[in-house]
């Protein structure tokens, strides 16, 4: 491999086999190196491949500013808490993960503690990445306990919070934390709004709840990404959805004035008939398993 650029001691960007722009991390890989260098892959420790287009000497960039012991902890770690694949699928999970402990390390360090907004809503919503945040809270601990340098931190529970937002993020590959946290809030209101209206209880962990909460996180993906389920081929399948569930209807158009109110996003015809079908059968799905309880 040829060394395209050096970022610090340990962090360098090179240009492996393929032709593929890579990043390497490795003590002491840069060290007195410069590019057009032979890489010395013995000393390698991670590589880390751009996926999702994303800019790989910014990401070089946020990786030179973390220790290496905690890149290595968070990478063992999600392995541990069974988030696989992290590094080879979503290599920006694992930065933005690693870059979160090593600040949430440092303010453990000085009993700082930081509440999470939203921590009933993120757990009710999002129980697969919870369980997972978790997990991963107890991996990097028992890892941290092992080591000399940072034998005395502990990662306090409430960051399980921070670990579910950043798994929801990555599934959407949206890079921005704060879109989630609005998502978070926006599809807890339509819950509630659900809930009031229907006068049901809505279990997160429901199959059928949980299938029409991923179909709102797709929505806020192609909102974000101004995307939208539009065109004349679905127009008439809209008008019969909207004529066979009319209060489903109606209910999606008080869910599409908050949407709108949220993310200043108007639901295109075709997004409103989507979501009108998977209110209709979220209430039929809830129902039925009223009835058979």
């Amino acid at each position: 491999m040829k060394l395209l650029r050096v970022f610090n001691n340990n962090v360098i960007l090179a240009r492996n086999a393929d032709g593929q722009e890579v990043i390497l991390t490795g003590r002491g890989l840069g060290f007195q190196k410069k590019p057009g260098d032979t890489v010395n892959e013995a000393m390698v420790a991670q590589t880390f491949v751009s996926t999702n287009g994303r800019d790989v000497d910014h990401m070089a960039q946020l990786i030179s500013g973390i220790p290496l012991e905690i890149l290595h902890i968070v990478e063992k770690a999600s392995a541990q808490a069974g988030i696989t694949s992290v590094n080879k699928n979503n290599p920006a999970l694992i930065i933005a993960l690693a870059d979160h402990v090593s600040m949430a390390i440092e303010r453990a360090k000085h009993n700082d503690a930081f509440s999470y907004p939203l921590t009933a809503e993120v757990q009710h919503l999002y129980p697969t990445e919870y369980c997972q945040g978790v997990l991963l809270v107890q991996a990097i601990n028992e890892l941290l306990a092992h080591d000399a340098a940072l034998v005395a931190v502990t990662l306090p529970q409430q960051e399980a919070v921070a670990f579910t937002l950043h798994l929801v993020n990555a599934s959407f590959a949206q890079g921005n934390l704060s879109n989630t946290y609005k998502m978070t809030g926006i599809i807890q209101q339509i819950l509630d709004v659900l809930a009031q209206h229907y006068n049901m209880d809505f279990d997160a962990s429901s199959i059928n709840v949980a299938r029409f909460i991923t179909h709102l996180r797709y929505l806020f993906v192609r909102i974000s990404q101004n995307e939208q389920l539009s065109g004349t081929k679905m127009d008439a399948i809209a008008a019969e959805i909207n004529d066979a569930f009319p209060d489903a209807a109606k209910i999606a158009g008080i869910l599409s004035a908050i949407v709108a109110l949220r993310t200043d996003a108007t639901l295109t015809d075709n997004e409103l008939a989507y979501l009108t079908l998977h209110i209709a059968r979220l209430v039929q799905d809830n129902e039925a398993k009223s009835q058979a309880q």
